[in-house]
């Protein structure tokens, strides 16, 4: 590692000095070691650029974009590529996504302007330039903040951002960035207190209040982000931006006639917009109306046929199936070279599935497999970390532990956790339970993953969490307890339980039971093959990056596996397992077994749970408004030839 960052300094002196040709010479032994190293890809394009090697530096820039799509200043240098070789409007279209990805690149928005004003773009070519003269005055503390904040380097970021805020304590711009740094690392109580002060500060700040409405949405705290959204709104109804922000907190808080006559508001004044028909689309189908869903995301596509979000929405059904002409479109959008990152993960997972439906299989897997292969690069996700991370777990979450805090925590017997891999059946579990009288559904709630975090700590590569539940008293889990059953309150109806279904809280089943020992716990399990191979045909809004590949699913499962097994062993009776199988083989039985765990009477409403009407927000949605069926069952067999990698790290586990 010394060696690269000392060959890569001295590539950087060499571009820096005017000598190209050693600056390219020292890129290129990086890349003789790893040809996918994007820094030394950067420079030896740089350097081809100066040397006027263009052939080279585009191939070299295809690359790079291939092993970071999102790296703005990958962009910015196609967008000077592109600007030397007389292709203003290649130029302009690299230029943009660079600020897109990293908005402090001063050189990308200075030549946007130009480029703009030259095409006769002259309103476009002024916001450039006002963003350029921004980002000019801007102190350099915080460009500095921004570039490594969007070249993933969160922690460098955050070092450089407080040491700023110690000096500068009231800059909002300062407590912003701090703030997407807080999110990012998925730190977003301090994130909220952060922008929440910023607001008090600069209250006619309108970005600040955009970023605060986000993390409140993150944080689920549905009410407050709709009481700021409709505080934009008020001040300008006029504008579709504020229009459309309070049309989705509306939805949020399951206020969809209003969020409906938002997003129509919204499309009187911009007609056909393909984000708004797509997110309307998404409302209707969250709400059962399927084919009102499916005419808005045909809208979005005959509006913009490359957008790939209404395509994999269309796909994402479940029970759509497309047409000739459909699977034509998908291609001749596929192929094409300036198609943006997602849009190409949104159309590989929708091609995937339209062959899927026709029963091509070979050409099916082979766009999972490049969809999967896009988001694995950009999520780089590290199989082994995570392996080490699910054993610490069994490591300090021990008897001794327990026995130590008997009697501690918060007493409230109101959650009912359902956890486990995503796609193994546990929409269909909160479904069946939701349709009981006495039992919310929720959401995905984020809370137990938030105070886990919180836990780590922040020192890069020293997480304290779970050593550190050695060293809690029993009043600060009482507290952590007390905290969690107000701060999920927001979701619930008027029942005396209510489900929790973010299937990654069974890596912290220990802290569950630390905080809320009276709390419930359903393991939602799925055969193996059928589980893993479900993750991994699916693309998911966030997060489970562990689907992102073969190996890594079959890894995670395996993993997953053994530390249920370690809570069976420290927490014995603490875990109801259901197995999906069962529950279709006998819904009824398993449905009185979880009710007998949770301690309610049997209700029939609970068999007829395709009955029930609620909002559904997981890829199961539609799937649980039908009786129960057995689709999924084995999907994976036809694809057997291509699924080795699954299979050999499953070896011990399938059936």
């Amino acid at each position: 590692m010394a060696d690269r960052d000392e060959q890569l300094k001295a590539a950087q002196q060499a571009l820096q000095a005017g000598d190209f040709a050693a600056g390219l010479a020292q890129a290129e032994t990086l890349l003789n070691g790893d040809p996918t190293d994007g820094e030394a890809l950067y420079m030896a394009a740089a350097a081809c650029r100066y040397l006027k090697q263009y052939d080279k530096a585009g191939a070299l820039l295809q690359r790079l974009h291939e092993v970071m799509p999102e790296y703005g200043r990958a962009w910015q240098e196609a967008g000077h590529l592109a600007r030397v070789q007389g292709d203003p409007a290649a130029a302009i279209h690299a230029f943009e996504r660079a600020t897109r990805f990293n908005p402090a690149l001063e050189a990308s928005w200075r030549m946007l302007a130009e480029l703009l004003a030259s095409q006769g773009r002259a309103a476009e070519a002024g916001t450039a330039q006002q963003q350029h003269k921004r980002i000019a005055t801007m102190p350099k503390a915080l460009v500095a903040v921004t570039h490594h904040l969007h070249e993933g380097r969160p922690l460098r970021a955050e070092e450089i951002c407080r040491q700023y805020l110690r000096a500068n304590p009231r800059d909002t711009e300062g407590m912003r960035l701090l703030a997407a740094i807080g999110k990012q690392m998925g730190i977003l109580d301090d994130a909220e207190f952060l922008l929440e002060s910023a607001v008090e500060f600069d209250p006619d700040n309108i970005q600040l209040r955009l970023d605060y409405i986000q993390v409140l949405r993150q944080r689920q705290k549905f009410s407050e982000a709709h009481k700021q959204a409709e505080r934009l709104y008020k001040s300008d109804p006029q504008n579709p931006l504020f229009a459309s922000h309070l049309a989705i907190e509306s939805m949020q808080t399951g206020a969809y006639d209003r969020a409906f006559e938002l997003f129509d508001e919204v499309l009187a004044k911009l007609p056909n917009d393909p984000a708004t028909l797509t997110s309307k689309g998404h409302a209707l189908k969250t709400t059962g109306k399927q084919n009102d869903a499916i005419a808005s995301y045909r809208a979005a596509i005959a509006a913009k046929p490359d957008h790939g979000d209404a395509w994999y929405a269309l796909a994402n059904l479940k029970t759509w199936s497309f047409e000739n002409n459909d699977i034509a479109a998908m291609y001749s959008q596929r192929e094409r070279p300036d198609l943006a990152f997602m849009d190409k993960v949104y159309l590989s997972f929708a091609l995937a599935k339209a062959h899927e439906d026709r029963s091509e299989y070979e050409e099916s897997f082979l766009h999972y497999k490049t969809g999967n292969e896009l988001k694995r690069r950009q999520a780089r996700y590290d199989a082994d970390s995570m392996s080490r991370e699910l054993r610490a777990q069994a490591e300090h979450c021990t008897p001794d532990l327990f026995a130590k805090y008997t009697g501690s925590g918060h007493e409230a017997p109101d959650p009912i956790f359902i956890l486990g891999l995503p796609r193994a059946g546990s929409t269909l579990l909160e479904q069946i339970l939701a349709s009981h009288s006495q039992i919310d559904g929720t959401l995905e709630l984020p809370n137990i993953l938030a105070l886990a975090h919180k836990l780590r700590g922040r020192k890069a590569g020293q997480s304290r969490y779970p050593k550190v539940l050695h060293e809690l008293d029993a009043e600060q889990l009482k507290q952590f307890g007390r905290d969690y059953i107000e701060n999920t309150r927001i979701h619930r109806q008027r029942a005396p339980f209510f489900i929790d279904k973010m299937p990654n809280n069974f890596r912290h089943i220990g802290l569950i039971h630390l905080i809320l020992p009276n709390a419930k716990i359903i393991d939602a399990r799925r055969a193996p093959m059928d589980c893993c191979f479900s993750g991994f045909k699916q693309l998911f809004a966030e997060g489970q990056e562990f689907t992102y590949g073969l190996h890594e699913v079959g890894q995670y499962y395996a993993d997953y596996v053994a530390l249920m097994g370690h809570w069976d062993t420290v927490l014995p009776g603490k875990v109801l397992r259901v197995q999906h199988e069962d529950v279709l083989d006998d819904v009824e039985g398993q449905t009185r077994r979880m009710l007998d765990f949770l301690g309610v009477p049997f209700e029939e409403a609970c068999l007829d749970f395709h009955k029930t009407e609620r909002a559904v927000r997981t890829a199961s949605s539609e799937q649980v408004r039908r009786p129960i069926n057995r689709s999924g069952q084995h999907a994976w067999k036809p694809f057997e030839p291509w699924l080795a990698p699954l299979k050999d790290v499953l070896r011990d586990l399938a059936p």
